[in-house]
Formats: C-alpha cells, structure tokens, sequence
C-alpha cells in the first residue's frame, strides 16, 4: 500500500477506535437532564445505559456473520454508520426513539468492539502489539472525552445535542474509512466454523472468562468509585476528579502495555502484574479511602488499563487469522460483558444489604483474585488452530 493510503487507513482506524465509547460514556454525565425533561424515574433512566450494555453482550455475534459476508471493513463501516443513525434517534422526542436508539447504538458500538482486533490482524500483523494499543488507547480517550464534554455541551445546547454528539464524530470516521472499505478485498467463505471450533476450545473460555472477569472489575468502579469517596467524606467534585485521573492514567498504560505484551512469548507476567496492581486499588479503597486517594486512582488506573489493554491483546494472539480472531472476539466479549454487567448490580444489592462498602469491595477484591486465576491461563503462549490449540 502506497504511503497516503497507509496514513489514511492507521487515522481511519483511529478514528473508528475514538467511537468505540462516546455513545456510552457522554450519556451518564447529562442522565438527570435526560431525566427530568422526560419525567423519567430512576429505573427508566438506568434502562438507558443497561440497554446498550446488553446489546454489547447479545449482538456481539451478529459481526462475525456480516464480516464473513461482506468483509471487516465494511463491518466497521456499517457499524460507524449505524452508531450515527442511533444517535441521532436515541437524542430525538419520545421514549420509543429514546430507547430505540439506544439499542441501535449498542448494536453499533457491539458490531465494532467485535471487528477492531480482527481489523489488527489483517491489516498490521507484524505490529499487532504497537496497533492494539493505538485501538485500546483511543477507546480510552474517546470515553475520557466524552465524559468532560458532556455537561458543557448540555449546558450551552441542551443534553439532546450532548448525547446527539457521538453521531458527528462517528460520520467523519465513517468518511475517512469509506475509501479502505471500497476496496475489493477477499472474504472469507468460511462461515459459521470458527464458531464451532472456538466453542470446543478450553482456551476460549479461558478468554472470555478473562475479558469478562477484568471489565466487571472496571464497571463496579466505574459505577460506585463516586459514591464511595463521597461517602469517606470527599467532595463530590472532588470523587468526579478522581474517578477522571483513574481514566487518563489508563490512556497511557493501554497505549504501552500492548507493544511491551505483544513482544513477548508469554503474557503471563504482564497478567500477574495488571491483577496484582488492581487489587491493590481495590485494598487502597477499602482501608482508606481518603488518605492518598489521587495515588489509589493511580494504582488503580494502571492495573485496570492494563487489564483490558492485555485482553484484547490476548483475543488477536490466540487466534490464526482475521475471521477466527473476529468469531474468537465475538464469544469473549458477548460473554464477557454479560458477566461483567452483573458487576455493579451485586455490588450495588450488598452495599445496600450491608449499610456499606466493606462487603461490596471485598467482593470486589474476590473479583480481581478470580480475574488473575483465569488470566494466568488465558496468557499462556496458545493458539488456537483449525484442529486443536497448540503450542506457539
């Protein structure tokens, strides 16, 4: 490939990467905007986030059949696509285009996750590390992004502007990435027997365990960090902050953390090291809070980035080609993020059982001990082959 059109597909994929969370991430902050104007009561707000969520888990699927069909860079495109209709749905009048464009979204956003490590190991396989880490970095920033512009943008324009916004940033990846998805490229005509395969793989299900295990330590924080400074007697503000250094830490770490993983044989001590930082975090908050909170973020934010950089790391490696990478990425992460969305839900149930956080971050602390147990297997050098998992 001539050099503008390497450019031109490294700042498609970027971009494509930055779309992965805005959606998801600029609703909570303008979620009491959205709530009052519609006369929505805590449920029905909270069934916003939790439908995009399951999509993530359910529609996962869907992308392997329709890269298989028409390729993984039209995959992409359709996602992209697909992401800038329900946004703009989901900020229109109604609940039904409310909710509608909710699940819209998430099948959008779920289309995506599945393809970005697929798109890795077809277009970059000598540098899978140095391009995971582009992609998990960006996701970050676009997630840390949308969280800071959110209440801006709702203040000067109203939250149907803010939450409507993802739907730009979408359409200009989907234009950089229309000349890479108009090329004729092969497609697999393999259909659904990387499915069938992969499900009959120990390996597999150690990944997914992994995949979900590490993101449903990311959500419980994600949902209660907040509330739990506040209850040590932090300021609001102050718990918001926080909760952001813990982002912006981890936009370092998922950049880093792939290209130094993806060079060596085995990632079994970056997956002992990313557990063993989290759980720190974890500890830190539970015996004190308010004493260093800025470096628990720090702890946390490297243990948790690290975490998710190495399981789509892990997800490109174990798999030979692009379309067992894409049906590899399919089932770890519908999986996955089905059980890392029962995360902040039992979490949330024991502090409520309990009157307070001591049980809820144990738990939390089980979560991380788990995620290490399944992630030093799921680390080892294995691929998985048209036959069997063998040995690299």
């Amino acid at each position: 490939m001539r050099r503008p059109g390497w450019l031109l597909l490294i700042a498609g994929f970027a971009l494509a990467a930055l779309n992965l969370r805005p959606a998801l991430a600029g609703l909570s902050p303008v979620l009491g905007a959205i709530m009052d104007d519609l006369a929505l009561g805590p449920a029905a707000g909270g069934a916003i986030t939790t439908v995009m969520v399951v999509c993530l888990g359910l529609l996962g699927p869907a992308a392997p059949l329709i890269s298989t069909r028409f390729g993984l860079d039209r995959a992409l495109l359709v996602g992209l696509l697909v992401l800038a209709v329900g946004a703009v749905v989901r900020s229109s009048d109604g609940l039904f285009g409310l909710y509608g464009g909710a699940v819209l979204v998430g099948t959008a956003i779920a289309i995506m996750n599945v393809v970005m490590p697929g798109l890795v190991k077809q277009h970059f396989p000598e540098k899978i590390g140095l391009f995971t880490g582009v992609y998990v970095s960006c996701l970050v920033a676009g997630a840390a992004g949308a969280s800071a512009l959110a209440v801006p943008l709702a203040d000067a324009y109203g939250w149907r502007v803010a939450a409507g916004s993802a739907a730009l940033l979408a359409v200009v990846a989907a234009v950089v990435w229309i000349p890479q998805a108009w090329r004729p490229v092969p497609v697999a005509k393999t259909g659904p027997r990387p499915f069938r395969r992969l499900l009959r793989s120990r390996v597999t299900w150690f990944v997914t365990a992994f995949m979900g295990l590490q993101s449903m330590s990311f959500y419980i924080m994600l949902a209660w960090l907040p509330t739990i400074f506040q209850d040590a007697g932090l300021p609001a503000d102050q718990a918001g902050y926080l909760l952001s250094l813990t982002n912006l830490i981890q936009i370092a770490v998922t950049l880093s953390v792939p290209i130094i993983a993806g060079r060596a044989r085995s990632q079994v001590p970056h997956v002992t090291g990313a557990a063993v930082l989290t759980f720190a975090g974890y500890l830190a908050v539970l015996l004190a809070p308010a004493t260093l909170p800025w470096l628990w973020m720090i702890i946390l934010g490297v243990g948790q980035g690290a975490s998710i950089a190495l399981a789509l790391l892990i997800i490109t490696l174990r798999a030979p080609d692009p379309t067992s990478v894409t049906a590899l990425s399919a089932i770890a992460q519908s999986f996955g993020y089905l059980l890392a969305a029962l995360g902040p839900f039992v979490i949330g149930l024991l502090n409520q059982l309990t009157g307070g956080w001591t049980w809820p971050l144990v738990a939390g602390l089980a979560v991380c001990v788990i995620q290490l147990v399944f992630g030093l297997v799921a680390a080892r050098p294995v691929v998985i082959t048209k036959e069997e998992a063998t040995i690299r």
